[in-house]
């Protein structure tokens, strides 16, 4: 299964083996907070199945979806590393399971294994690779191109079409981009009767790739 995980897939029967043995299998439910913002932490969380979304939030109950992560991914490695409290927040948003592996199992991985801190320091350097560009797209797009912007990340290949991988709420957009559950409406409705866009069940498919970047 660690096999399955990009983050491992160039790992040596043995590295493997190695981290098979410290990490441990952590079933958890839907809704379930993993953790939180602030909150100590030195653990690695790999997904083996199921979905997570990576959020902040304030005191008002407010928040902005900073990822969504499926099997495969991973979240938790920050603290993995300096042992600082947690940037974010991650819940559950369907039945998960995951493998932990603690910054104690971690330091004996790389001292049997030193290429396992290679993978993971590229690993890190690509997040801070797409927070860079997270930031940029905030800070120099207007709300409807941040939404079409957001809409073109998620798309995957399906059937021929190209549609947004994971199906999500006007609100969840919203809080992937940090606007208003209605302006991301407007945006939507927008583009749906300019063709650029479908809607369906929350499925949304993606006619045009080049989707314009404001109204």
């Amino acid at each position: 299964m660690l096999r399955l995980i990009p983050l491992f897939k160039d790992l040596s029967d043995s590295d493997l083996a190695l981290l098979g043995d410290l990490a441990i299998e952590k079933p958890v439910s839907k809704g379930t907070v993993i953790f939180t913002e602030g909150q100590d932490g030195d653990s690695l969380y790999l997904i083996a199945s199921g979905r997570v979304k990576v959020f902040i939030g304030d005191e008002d109950g407010r928040e902005i979806i900073l990822k969504i992560l499926g099997p495969g991914d991973f979240f938790g490695e920050m603290a993995l590393i300096d042992k600082q409290p947690r940037s974010a927040s991650v819940s559950t948003l369907e039945s998960s399971t995951f493998r932990v592996l603690s910054h104690q199992a971690f330091e004996l991985c790389i001292e049997k294994a030193p290429r396992i801190a290679a993978i993971v320091m590229q690993a890190l350097a690509k997040r801070l690779r797409d927070a860079d560009r997270k930031i940029s797209t905030l800070a120099l797009m207007d709300v409807y191109g941040r939404v079409a912007n957001t809409l073109l990340e998620l798309a995957i290949v399906n059937n021929g079409k190209l549609i947004v991988g994971e199906k999500l709420s006007q609100q969840d957009i919203a809080n992937m981009v940090g606007a208003s559950r209605e302006m991301v409406n407007r945006i939507l409705k927008d583009l749906s009767e300019r063709g650029y866009i479908s809607v369906e069940s929350k499925t949304i498919t993606i006619h045009d790739q080049k989707l314009p970047p404001s109204f």
